[in-house]
Order: structure tokens, then C-alpha cells, then sequence
């Protein structure tokens, strides 16, 4: 029992949310947010070595860009210290908007920066604080859309309604690679100059589009609930870890799965298109859209039976799957067959890793209480992105120095995949817990009375 007695008693049944409106608000957003954050992922592996470092050194421009790519993951832990405080102080809609308002402003100005050339140092460390904007940003988004579409679900269909926010996070990456395919196809002097600067202008359109869709959502039943019967906890970070520590923790570590897919998104990438193997860049960018629009139809279908089977057994299946998948892909990179690449590829990442990402928005989010739902999500999972996110420096480093090292990125890969199935398989299924009932202790079954154990006998 903790000392506050709101913490441990479990609220009556909300009433009925809007579950398809928060969906689509979660999807819409969603895929506008990691548009701008996705963007960012394809420019680090193909144009920023030129524009934003030393051209003289190509390996080790490549290398720090890569790390740029992994320092909004650094800034993502410190980002939810605060929205998830605020969105279980405050309400998830109030997150869900201003979030994706930083997004849209970082991304814009990353489009108006000097380049290297043009200021020197100057223009990496502007690049370096954008990008720690956007991490700011991303630490929030998906655990208050999460929170949001949860929470307005019904109860034998919360996997299905959660999982739009991870499938609207696939179409804004579908969406950046479609922008970057042509920009990735401009003459080179065309490209390093200003071709490469349209995405990241376009997204003031994202951001003005994205703010007024979610202006209009309202909050949820269960926040408004507890608003109106003044349980919404004073300090929601205290409260989660006195109470509810092995939880964070156990999202950290199935929140590893995301190094699968920034190994893909973005190592593999450069990986496939260095002179190591010589792989076009525009196909390989159709190989990641492919693959996240096979995903947009297999992440909902996941998540249905994870509605009916349970969390755990479909999150395991993504994750032990990853881990085999990958050294299949890689190796296809290595033999440097396109249409090897683009199979492999749609299976791995569009279908296998579907499996585990469209199931942790309801499953970490189930792990938890309405009073730290939102903070439990959000601090949990952006200390395991911060990891997948330099993930990919590493992935760089293990290459060696021709960047081939294909087999050691793949274990490399594998181990977190591993170490995500672990703290998965130890936690509790949830699928059929009522969500008044989510993140509290199990209630104990009465005891027997005479009355009953006569008509047992």
C-alpha cells in the first residue's frame, strides 16, 4: 500500500470515450510528428556528411552525422521527465498539441540553417540543437497519443485502437521517404545545395495541419474523471518511482526492440549505399517505404490478436523474429541484390517487426495507472529509444573502418532484441485486465463462505 490512498484504489468505470475520433487525432498527429522526425533519419545518412561537416574526412562526417541522428534520443529521457509530469498533471491533450507545435518549429528551422561551407563549426551546432528539439518533442508525442487512444477504448479492443498512434508513426516515416526519394534523385550540385532543404521547409504545413486537428480532440474520460474527483496526483514522477519502479524499468528494456528500427531506417541505409556495396540510393529508400506500407496493414492485425491471445505472446514473436530477421537482411544488403534487399525487407520490417510494434502502445501503457500513465510511458520508453537512438553510432563503429562488418550489426542488433523478449516474457499479461483496474494491485478473490461451500458439496 502506498501512502497516498488514491494511488492503490481503483476508480469507478469512466464513461464511454470516443475511441475512433482518438485514433484518428492519434494517427493524423502521429504521422505528422515523425514525418518531421523521420526526415531527419534519411538526410544524416545521405546528405548531411556533405552539407554539415568536413568533406575532406567522409567517414568521419559520416560517422558524426549519424551521431546527430542520435542525440534527440539523448534529449528524449529529459523530455518526458517533463511532458509526462505535465500530461498527468495537465491532460494528454494538452502534450499532443504543443509537441508537435516544437516539431514542426525545430524541423522548419533545420531547413533554414547555414551549412558547413557557408559557417563552419557554427553550422553543426546549430544542426545539433534542432535536433535536440525535435528529441524534446518525440519524448512526448507518442506516450500522450498512446495514453490518449488507451484511455478512450474500449476495453476488449484497446491493442486494436492503441495501436493507430505506432501505425500513424509508420505513415509519417512513408511519408518522409516518399518527399526524399525525388530530393534523393536531384543532381548532386542540386541536392547539397538546396534540394536537400524542401523536406524540412514542408513541415510548416505539418505542423499548422497537425495543431488544428488536435485542438479539437477532447480529453479523455478517465483524466476528466479524475480531474472531477480531484485524483489527479500531485507529483506523478514521485508516485511512479515509489510505486511503480519495476515497471519503468521493464519498459526500458522491451522499449530496445526500437533498435531494430534504426538499424534499418537508417545504418542499413547508409550501409547499403557506401562503396562497400554500391546500392542505389532511391531504391533503397522505396525498400524503407515499401516496407513501412506493408506495416500500416500489419501493425492493426497484430494488435487485433493481440486483443484476443494476449500481449506477450505476439510482442515475443516481433521480437525473437527480429532478431533472426536481421542477419537475413543485412546479408542480403551484402550480396548487394536488389530485389533479394526488397523481399527481405518487406518481411523483416513490415511484417515481423510489426508484430512488437504495434503491441507495446497498449502494453506499456496497461502496465501502469491513469494517476502516471502517461509519465510511466514516457520516461520507460524514451530511456530505451535514447539507447536505439545512438544504437546506430555504434552500429557505425562495429562496421569498422570499410563499414561491412554487416554480421557484427546484426548480433549487435540481436542482443537487444533478446534482452526486449526477457523483460517481456517476466511481465504480466494485461490483455483482459478492466482499465479501471490497470497498473493496481491484483484484487483478492473473497473468501468462501459456508453458503457457498454447501452448494459447491
Amino acid at each position: 500500500m502506498s501512502a497516498d490512498p488514491q494511488a492503490d484504489r481503483a476508480p469507478a468505470a469512466p464513461p464511454q470515450g470516443k475511441p475512433r475520433k482518438a485514433a484518428f487525432a492519434a494517427w493524423i498527429g502521429s504521422a505528422l510528428e515523425y514525418y518531421d522526425f523521420f526526415i531527419y533519419g534519411s538526410a544524416a545518412a545521405l546528405v548531411f556528411p556533405k552539407v554539415f561537416f568536413d568533406p575532406d574526412d567522409p567517414a568521419t562526417a559520416t560517422l558524426i552525422s549519424l551521431a546527430t541522428f542520435g542525440v534527440a534520443y539523448a534529449a528524449r529521457p529529459v523530455g518526458a521527465l517533463v511532458l509526462g509530469h505535465v500530461g498527468d498533471r495537465l491532460g494528454r491533450r494538452t502534450i499532443m498539441v504543443w509537441t508537435l507545435v516544437l516539431m514542426g518549429l525545430s524541423t522548419f528551422l533545420i531547413g533554414c540553417l547555414p551549412t558547413y561551407a557557408q559557417a563552419g563549426t557554427l553550422a553543426p551546432a546549430l544542426l545539433v540543437l534542432m535536433r535536440i528539439l525535435q528529441g524534446l518533442s518525440a519524448a512526448g508525442e507518442q506516450a500522450s497519443a498512446n495514453a490518449m487512444t488507451l484511455e478512450h477504448a474500449p476495453e476488449h479492443r484497446r491493442g486494436y485502437y492503441t495501436s493507430f498512434t505506432l501505425n500513424g508513426t509508420q505513415a509519417g516515416q512513408i511519408l518522409a521517404t516518399l518527399v526524399f526519394i525525388p530530393i534523393a534523385a536531384l543532381p548532386d550540385e542540386q541536392l547539397y545545395t538546396w534540394g536537400w532543404r524542401i523536406p524540412f521547409l514542408l513541415s510548416v504545413v505539418v505542423a499548422v495541419v497537425g495543431y488544428v486537428i488536435r485542438r479539437t480532440l477532447e480529453e479523455t474520460p478517465v483524466f476528466q474523471q479524475a480531474t472531477a474527483e480531484r485524483a489527479v496526483a500531485r507529483m506523478p514522477l514521485a508516485e511512479l518511482f515509489k510505486n511503480h519502479w519495476a515497471d519503468v524499468l521493464r519498459v526500458v528494456a522491451a522499449a530496445l526492440i526500437a533498435t531494430v528500427s534504426t538499424i534499418f531506417s537508417v545504418w542499413a541505409l547508409a550501409y547499403a549505399t557506401s562503396d562497400a556495396v554500391g546500392l542505389d540510393k532511391t531504391g533503397m529508400l522505396w525498400v524503407n517505404g515499401c516496407a513501412n506500407a506493408v506495416a500500416l496493414l500489419a501493425i492493426p492485425l497484430w494488435a487485433r490478436l493481440s486483443d484476443r491471445v494476449g500481449r506477450r505472446p505476439v510482442f515475443l514473436i516481433g521480437a525473437l523474429g527480429s532478431g533472426v530477421m536481421v542477419f537475413v537482411y543485412l546479408w542480403a544488403i551484402s550480396t548487394g541484390s536488389y530485389p533479394l534487399v526488397f523481399a527481405t525487407g518487406l518481411l523483416f520490417f513490415g511484417v515481423v517487426y510489426s508484430a512488437a510494434n504495434g503491441i507495446w502502445p497498449s502494453f506499456y501503457g496497461e502496465m501502469f495507472p491513469a494517476r502516471v500513465r502517461l509519465s510511466g510511458m514516457a520516461v520507460g520508453t524514451q530511456i530505451g529509444f535514447a539507447v536505439a537512438g545512438f544504437a546506430v553510432t555504434f552500429a557505425a563503429k562495429i562496421a569498422g573502418p570499410d563499414g561491412d562488418d554487416w554480421t557484427g550489426v546484426a548480433v549487435f542488433t540481436a542482443v537487444f532484441c533478446v534482452i526486449c523478449a526477457i523483460a517481456v516474457a517476466t511481465g504480466r499479461e494485461t490483455h483482459r485486465v478492466p482499465t479501471a483496474d490497470l497498473g493496481l494491485p491484483a484484487r483478492p478473490e473473497p473468501a468462501p463462505t459456508p453458503a457457498r461451500e454447501s452448494a459447491a458439496l
